[in-house]
This record gives structure tokens, C-alpha cells and sequence, in this order.
């Protein structure tokens, strides 16, 4: 191609995806936001979530849990506490009442714990709750598994004597089991996520970037009323499971793969969609309908009692009877099939050979087998499901066809 007939096909691409982009902007204008009737988490469950974190303490003989700014915190308490360099902590015991320990410039609006103890500097932090922990007797501390190695280091330093172990028996154990206003807030993100995904899929436009694609849901996601982001892939990119940094612009017959959510009071979604921009090839409709077959068959052993692996391994026998793998090779299925999700994206427990903790109902987890054939293209669909006495359900309807990815 020469130069002159590179721009003018540019120029009419570059009008092309403008009609298009003009178009999104008028579905965008169309879109309300989704957030009416939302119900926060109450402070009478959170009482409940501490009540029965001082219970498996009791159990598992720990004297208390130290926790810092994060989604444990923010869990129990509804304070997120402060990113940064100093420590926002929450030691929060067995017995009685907890206590903030917080930066002497930070401010604590948590109603359930009114206990707030202010430090000028980390070490005056760690000092003060080591103060604090001897004062209640405590000798065998919890420590949540995202804090930050200084923040045990500065404790066992002030508190030589005490023993640290993980709390992850505490933490996970309260939040893998979410409540049914928790299920309701995932459910108000899922259907904004779909709601999300359908603008900006019914816009798909050749020439456009993975970042056009990523920065039109991030758009609608606003204009339906929550923050929220995805990442885009086309082609062959789509066999990377996180993606790629390489520059794509979309083509007829190329694969399309969108994933990730948005956030409701905390509470996450995560949706994959895996579509073909024009008609599918054969290969391609072979290979999504195989996905799709291991999706349902992780589906079907997610029983109560059941083990998360044996899920993982549900999904995993469906691709490798086709002859992809074995195991975690590729092209085949490299990695787990589900992953666990509430206030963060991933979280315990997870749906992995190796993990034998049994199905309970409340827990949430992603349905997303992956086959990904490197050069080729990859299929991932994703959808999550909650588990109630009578077995799973999901929050998003699976895709029915390569090109229905909303049915």
C-alpha cells in the first residue's frame, strides 16, 4: 500500500469509528444510573461479623487480630482506614471491645469501635498497641495475611513476648460466607456490569483500540452510577489471559474478549464475554462451545459438600478430553477455574486442584475455565455464582452462543 492510500484509508477509517463512537455517545445518554435502592451493609451485621470473629478466635485459641487499611477493615468496622506509609491498624480481641490505632493526623468515623488511640509516628503506633495488648492479657495474636511485614515487624519488636500466627482461620472464615444482603449487592454490580458490557459490545467498530473498547465501558459504567473498568482484548491477544500491552486494533473475524467489573458499596463483579467481531469462523465456534461446556460443568459440581477442587477438576477433564493440556499446559486451560469474590475481586477460597475445603452455601465464586491456544485465540467465559442450600446460582446469565454473548 503506498502512503497516499494509507491516509485516505485511515481518514475513512478514522470517520468510520467517529460515526461509531457518535453513535456510543447517544446509547451512553440513553443509560441511567442503577444504584436506586441500594442497601449498605447495616451496622447491626457488622456487630454480628465481630461477634463471630471473637467466636473463631475462641476456637482457634487466638487472643485477638491485628488488622491495617484494607477490606478486613473495612468488613468488620465500615472504615477503610488510610492508604500510605503510616499505619492505620485495628486490634480487635476475642474479649471486649478493640481498638484503632491510627496516625495523630487521621480521623476514625467508626461507630462500633470508639476506642481510638492516636500515634505520632509508627513507632509510637506499635508501642501503644503493644500497651494495649498487655493490658487485655494477650499473648497469641492473629495477624490478617495483606499487612505488611512492617506492621508485624514493629509489633513483635514491641511485644517480644507474644506469638504471631496467621489469621487467616478469622478473616477468611467470616468473609467467604457472605449474608443475603451481601449476595444483593453483587447481584446490583453484575446486572450494572451487564448493562455495561451490552453499550459498549453493540458498538464494536473495526479500527477501533483495545483502549477505545476499555475506556467506552469505563463510560458506562459512570453513566450507570458506579466506577468500573475493563480490560479489552481482540485477535490473538485473547489467549493471554491478562492480556496485552501490545497495540490491537479490532478486525473483522477477530476474536473479542472484555473482563472485569465494577463496585457497589465494596462489593465487586466479574464478568468475561468472549464474542467475534463479524461471523465466526468454525474454529471458533468449536472452541467456544467447548468452553462454554467446561463453564456448565463446573457449574453442575459446585454442590454443597462437594470440594473446591473437584470443580476445578470438573472443568478441567472437558477440555482435556478434547485434547487440549493436560493438566495446566497450553493450549489448554492454565489456570484455576473460579476464584472466590466479594469486597475484593479475588479472595478465599478458590476453585484449584489442591483445595479441599468443602462447598458451604453463602460462599461466591467466578466460573471462568479459559482455553487458550497461544497464536491462535483464546476463549474465557466468565460468570459468578453463589452457593444456597439447594446448590449454585448464578448472578449473571452464561452466554448462550459465540455471537449471543447476552442471549
Amino acid at each position: 500500500m503506498n502512503r497516499r492510500t494509507f491516509l485516505v484509508t485511515a481518514a475513512a477509517g478514522a470517520t468510520q469509528l467517529g460515526r461509531a463512537q457518535s453513535g456510543f455517545s447517544d446509547a451512553l445518554r440513553n443509560l441511567k444510573p442503577m444504584t436506586d435502592g441500594i442497601q449498605p451493609i447495616t451496622e447491626g451485621e457488622r456487630r454480628a461479623r465481630i461477634a463471630k470473629a471473637q467466636r473463631l478466635m475462641m476456637e482457634n485459641k487466638i487472643d485477638a487480630i491485628v488488622l491495617e487499611s484494607g477490606t478486613s477493615m473495612y468488613y468488620f468496622t465500615g472504615t477503610r482506614g488510610i492508604a500510605g506509609d503510616r499505619w492505620f491498624g485495628l486490634i480487635l480481641p476475642a474479649r471486649g471491645e478493640g481498638a484503632f490505632i491510627v496516625p495523630d493526623n487521621a480521623h476514625s468515623s467508626a461507630r462500633l469501635i470508639t476506642d481510638v488511640r492516636a500515634a505520632k509516628t509508627d513507632a509510637d503506633a506499635y508501642g501503644i498497641a503493644a500497651q494495649f495488648l498487655k493490658d487485655r492479657g494477650i499473648g497469641r495474636i492473629g495477624i490478617e495475611e495483606r499487612a505488611r511485614f512492617a506492621v508485624f515487624d514493629g509489633l513483635r519488636h514491641q511485644a517480644p513476648s507474644a506469638e504471631f500466627v496467621s489469621a487467616d482461620t478469622v478473616t477468611a472464615g467470616c468473609r467467604m460466607i457472605k449474608s443475603p444482603s451481601e449476595i444483593a449487592l453483587m447481584q446490583r454490580a453484575s446486572d450494572i456490569t451487564i448493562a455495561a458490557y451490552k453499550v459498549a459490545l453493540a458498538h464494536l467498530q473495526e479500527g477501533m483500540t483495545q483502549q477505545d473498547l476499555s475506556a467506552n465501558i469505563a463510560a458506562a459504567y459512570h453513566a450507570l452510577g458506579v466506577a468500573g473498568n475493563a480490560m479489552a482484548i481482540f485477535g490473538k491477544y485473547t489467549a493471554f489471559p491478562h492480556g496485552s500491552i501490545q497495540p490491537q486494533q479490532l478486525r473483522e473475524g477477530d476474536m473479542v474478549l472484555i473482563d472485569d467489573g465494577c463496585s457497589v458499596e465494596g462489593y465487586q463483579s466479574d464478568i468475561t464475554r468472549t464474542t467475534v467481531f463479524g461471523k465466526p469462523a468454525a474454529r471458533q465456534r468449536e472452541i467456544w462451545n467447548l468452553e462454554r461446556k467446561a463453564q456448565d460443568a463446573a457449574f453442575a459440581a459446585a454442590k454443597v459438600g462437594a470440594t473446591c477442587e473437584s470443580v476445578d477438576a470438573a472443568a478441567r477433564k472437558v477440555i482435556t478430553d478434547a485434547g487440549f493440556g493436560p493438566d495446566y499446559k497450553v493450549p489448554g486451560l492454565p489456570h484455576r477455574t473460579g476464584h472466590g469474590i466479594g469486597l475484593d475481586g479475588h479472595e478465599w477460597t478458590y476453585l484449584v486442584r489442591g483445595n479441599q475445603t468443602r462447598i458451604r452455601p453463602g460462599m461466591c465464586f467466578s466460573d471462568e475455565p479459559t482455553i487458550a491456544i497461544y497464536g491462535e485465540f483464546g476463549v474465557r467465559l466468565e460468570d459468578c455464582m453463589y452457593i444456597t442450600e439447594d446448590g449454585p446460582r448464578m448472578f449473571s446469565k452464561p452466554s448462550p452462543a459465540i455471537d449471543q454473548p447476552f442471549g
